[in-house]
């Protein structure tokens, strides 16, 4: 890891690329629109990206379709898809510096936590897929004697990856991993607030030898370049990764086009269970922090509702706010720096604002500095006497804000969990083991950890309940999203 003045050096000489990438090269949108892109923690212009409108997106998936039926990728053998996706994936790797520093740049976040996790996390899901391509099978049905009836799977064509700005790369190559190794051609369209790492790929999937249209880059905002993904009649699929009414609106676009497939991760609004027989309160409030205040809180499954029996709040509230003093806001390049700025100013006035409508509901802010900090900065802030009933408790804040709310008993615990229209993610803290899996089984979400939080693998699939979502990423759950089953009924003849 470099140090604070190493990553301002390398800041100095690092070339930012900010052309949209399509058919396996970099150019500007057709009309020459472009957007600023802002460094949230020191509100520099680090450059100007390229503003992609519908005649941009209309050649993008032109490109992806023909290559798509022309076979080079879609019909390669899984050996040749394999040794591509791992040469991307070390190319990922050997350019970790640079795309750290791009992730931290465009959003904020710690140095550290772009550097130890987004990018070795891009590059290991990439090759998770790539190792995973040769290792998948079709089925034969149990059929009458005179029939041979298989199923297989091919890829669905032309695929259409929204991300966003929270974990840029990680999330796309969630997508991309699966998609391409599927045999997809890909679009991928970042968030206009995080769009530098999607750009640099353009250049890697070149190096690697991803045949051109099979992977690009369409820059620009949501309602312009999104929206013109999701409506065209050429794109077989979307997968997202946003807020629940970008992901209501993509399902619109679909059924009012072609009927694309939708996967969709979405919001939520998770519950993080702390039971009076649980011992280790030191472990558990170390990762209640951790798993509200990580990332400047700007996650998904971000630990927003902590559920406390009664008999423990005063101790483990106490233990909470100590646990929470490392997250104060630092240099996002200090790679001692736990907590970045937020992903701009208008996201931390809207947190803020939260926090306001909060404490007029009655809850309290406790412990620690006010959570007005400079620019985009933003301390955590803890809610004390909180109901689940307050617009902090169900609505999704995307901010270091943690609601405290306390229970009696079991039952009620799985009734305020279970109360939300999300369901992404919660845990459970017990040392009772009947307890985990009666509670687990009860708990309406799509991953449920005990005695931790928020601990994951490639292996294990990541979606939601309700409105959080449907499909899901990782595993070999999301591999399937991105094909379509075909069953082929042969007639025997005697």
């Amino acid at each position: 890891m470099k140090t604070q003045q190493e990553w301002q050096e390398l800041k100095q000489t690092l070339e930012i690329q900010t052309q949209a990438f399509i058919n396996g090269e970099y150019c500007s949108a057709m009309e020459k629109q472009q957007f600023e892109v802002v460094n949230p923690a020191t509100g520099e212009v680090l450059g100007c990206v390229a503003r992609c409108l519908q005649e941009d997106v209309d050649s993008a998936v032109s490109h992806a379709r023909r290559v798509f039926d022309d076979g080079s990728w879609s019909d390669a053998s899984p050996t040749q898809r394999k040794s591509v996706l791992l040469r991307f994936a070390d190319l990922i790797d050997s350019h970790r510096d640079e795309l750290a520093l791009l992730e931290t740049l465009d959003t904020g976040k710690p140095i550290s936590h772009s550097y130890s996790t987004d990018i070795p996390g891009s590059a290991n899901a990439i090759r998770w897929y790539a190792e995973a391509i040769d290792k998948t099978y079709g089925e034969v049905a149990p059929t009458e004697k005179e029939v041979h009836a298989f199923i297989s799977h091919q890829p669905i064509g032309v695929v259409a990856a929204i991300v966003p700005w929270n974990f840029p790369l990680w999330l796309a190559c969630w997508k991309l991993g699966p998609a391409l190794a599927a045999g997809c051609s890909v679009v991928l369209k970042p968030s206009e607030k995080s769009s530098l790492t999607a750009i640099f790929l353009g250049k890697l999937a070149n190096e690697a030898g991803i045949p051109k249209g099979v992977f690009q880059v369409v820059t620009g905002f949501g309602h312009e370049a999104g929206e013109a993904l999701a409506r065209h009649q050429d794109v077989n699929c979307i997968t997202f990764t946003g807020s629940t009414k970008v992901a209501g609106q993509l399902m619109v676009s679909s059924g009012e086009s072609n009927l694309k497939r939708v996967w969709a991760e979405a919001g939520g609004k998770n519950a993080n269970i702390i039971f009076d027989d649980y011992e280790d309160l030191d472990k558990a409030a170390n990762e209640a922090a951790a798993g509200c205040f990580y990332n400047q809180g700007e996650v998904c499954v971000a630990a927003t509702r902590l559920l406390i029996h009664n008999s423990i709040k005063d101790e483990f509230v106490d233990k909470l706010l100590s646990a929470t003093e490392r997250f104060q806001p630092k240099d996002p390049l200090d790679p001692q720096s736990a907590m970045g700025a937020l992903i701009d100013v208008e996201h931390k006035r809207k947190v803020l604002n939260y926090i306001r409508l909060g404490i007029k509901e009655g809850a309290s802010l406790i412990g620690g500095e006010e959570p007005i900090k400079t620019g985009a900065f933003l301390s955590p802030a803890i809610l004390d006497n909180v109901t689940n009933s307050m617009c902090v408790a169900q609505e999704e804040i995307f901010g270091p804000v943690l609601s405290v709310i306390t229970f009696e008993t079991e039952e009620e615990a799985i009734q305020i969990a279970n109360d939300s229209k999300y369901g992404l993610g919660a845990a459970i803290w017990t040392d009772n083991i009947n307890r985990a899996h009666r509670v687990a089984k009860k708990l309406a979400a799509g991953t449920v950890w005990v005695n931790n939080y928020n601990e994951g693998d490639m292996s294990v699939p990541f979606g939601g309940f309700k409105m959080s979502g449907n499909g899901r990423d990782k595993s070999l759950h999301a591999l399937e999203k991105f094909t379509e089953t075909k069953t082929t009924w042969i007639r025997l003849n005697p």
